[in-house]
């Protein structure tokens, strides 16, 4: 450990008499506005407003990283080692702190939320990371310029901060990149300008695009030929939805929509029935379907429209004994707790994460829930609630983010059995420690369909946003690749998509949005 100590102090000599040309200008004025992680937070707000879904999303990982290394370092870390800081007599005035910190040198907690923050964002976004990474570096060599640590601080920092970040995604697993590579690629009108495409926009879905233009004013703006139907206060959406389809049908067969994932399924329906392609606008508060399909941004949806690049996806259907569907969905089906768990996570996920918010909320509903017995296939099941996704969602648990595919014709069929002993209290252990899916009373597998039947204790079946009444029976199947969404055959770079409509708000005067 001496031989260690020797190099450690050998190295922060060499850094201290070192000359480099402006680093006394920048360096020192970059390691204080790292101070209590403002530099990072100033980071995650401009990434928030000045990039899309995918920036938003890195902001999100990236502070949650940084929060876990600077509780883990300035809690446990600095007073279990309890290393003196530096002696600065080498270190020139002009690189000196103007206030030395107190507490002790190893590991750097500079260093720590830098690499957490950095790391975080680059789980999300490559680009954002690489965007940042040079900041982070520099941040972290600065704690040893300006006299405040040894080198061997910062690397352990550096390390400390990455793992943290790394443990982000136990609890929040990052979308993947590319976020749509194994789409069944297909072919669709190609609309310049927008021409021949009808597009709903539904104002009263979720929160429309924050912090940009209207969404009826930004879709005329990168659509200026396009058809735009919005709905107003007492218009009944499937009347317009309705209206829409026909004039599309007599245009270039393409129906757009704007609004959330309820709205998106209503259209999705009646798109299918009619052969009609999709443009999806998303313009909801969460937009699954959107993000699962490619189309994160208004932009990425234009840049498909105007490419003709589509995409085919399964229709999930819940039919009753008649054969009538009851229901489609585009994403989720559920029956018991499920869509109240749901609503608690969605609260709590952006400040603690996807699986802590689903475990916290799932302990939560539990204390008041009823079981729901039921048949499933003919076997008889007590259930806290039934899951069924349309497609493979990942990961595993109560807390499905994404899917990969969107045609592989499986439903995903989860349940949470209410039959075994202490089935209420195992479950709910096994969320709190992130082992729900080696949890006997988990169960989770992929069907073509399942029959679902003694649906007497089920008054209300849950999809997409929205609710039905339930029969006395269903069967669960698919519409395989029954839909054609326009979706871009290589993700787009986010900050140029913001910058050029930007550019185009600017040259036609738009205002954004208050």
């Amino acid at each position: 450990m001496s031989r260690m100590g020797a190099i450690d102090r050998r190295w922060f000599e060499r850094v201290a008499t070192a000359k480099l040309a402006g680093a006394e200008q920048v360096l020192p004025t970059l390691s204080h506005a790292a101070n209590h992680g403002r530099l990072w937070f100033a980071a995650a707000a401009a990434l928030s407003a000045v990039g899309g879904p995918t920036a938003r999303r890195a902001a999100r990982r990236g502070i949650g990283a940084l929060a876990l290394a600077s509780l883990t370092t300035n809690t446990v870390a600095k007073y279990a080692t309890g290393r003196r800081r530096p002696v600065i007599d080498t270190v020139p005035l002009v690189r000196r702190l103007a206030k030395l910190p107190r507490s002790t040198s190893f590991p750097s907690g500079h260093s720590a939320s830098a690499a957490a923050f950095a790391t975080g964002v680059a789980l999300e976004s490559t680009r954002y990371g690489a965007l940042l990474a040079p900041v982070a570096v520099a941040v972290a060599f600065s704690r040893v310029y300006v006299g405040v640590h040894y080198p061997g601080d910062v690397l352990a920092g550096c390390a400390l901060g990455m793992a943290a970040a790394a443990v982000t995604c136990y609890w929040w697993p990052p979308r993947p990149q590319p976020v749509h590579p194994l789409h069944t690629r297909a072919a669709a009108p190609v609309l310049q300008r927008g021409q021949g495409l009808v597009v709903v926009v539904n104002g009263g879905a979720g929160k429309g695009v924050p912090g940009r233009l209207p969404a009826p004013e930004l879709l005329r703006l990168l659509l200026p030929e396009a058809e735009i139907v919005e709905r107003g206060p007492g218009d009944d959406l499937g009347e317009l939805l309705d209206e829409a389809v026909a004039r599309a049908g007599e245009l270039a067969g393409v129906l757009g929509v704007c609004g959330g994932d309820g709205t998106v399924n209503a259209a999705c329906e009646r798109a299918a029935r009619a052969g009609l392609a999709l443009a999806v606008f998303p313009g909801g508060t969460l937009n699954h379907f959107a993000l699962d399909a490619g189309v994160a941004a208004f932009e990425d949806t234009v840049y498909a429209v105007e490419h003709g690049e589509a995409i085919r996806v399964d229709l999930a259907r819940a039919r009753d004994d008649s054969g009538q569907d009851v229901a489609a969905f585009l994403n989720t089906f559920s029956i018991g707790l499920y869509p109240d768990l749901v609503r608690m996570r969605e609260g709590m996920e952006g400040r603690i994460g996807k699986w802590p918010a689903a475990a916290v909320a799932l302990v939560r509903v539990l204390r008041t829930a009823t079981p729901v017995r039921l048949r499933i296939d003919g076997r008889p099941r007590a259930l806290w609630l039934l899951f069924a996704g349309n497609g493979h969602y990942q990961p595993d648990g109560l807390a499905p983010s994404h899917r990969p595919r969107l045609d592989e014709g499986l439903i995903d069929l989860r349940t949470v059995d209410a039959e075994a002993p202490l089935a209420r209290t195992r479950l709910a252990v096994s969320a709190l420690a992130g082992a729900l899916r080696r949890s006997h009373v988990y169960r989770a597998e992929r069907v073509r369909s399942v029959r679902l039947t003694g649906l007497d204790e089920v008054n209300t079946l849950a999809y997409d946003g929205e609710t039905a009444a339930a029969p006395d029976a269903l069967l669960l199947d698919k519409a395989d690749r029954a839909l054609v969404v326009y979706s871009p055959a290589e993700p787009q770079d986010e900050i140029a998509q913001r910058a050029r409509t930007a550019t185009a708000a600017i040259a036609a005067g738009a205002k954004p949005a208050s």
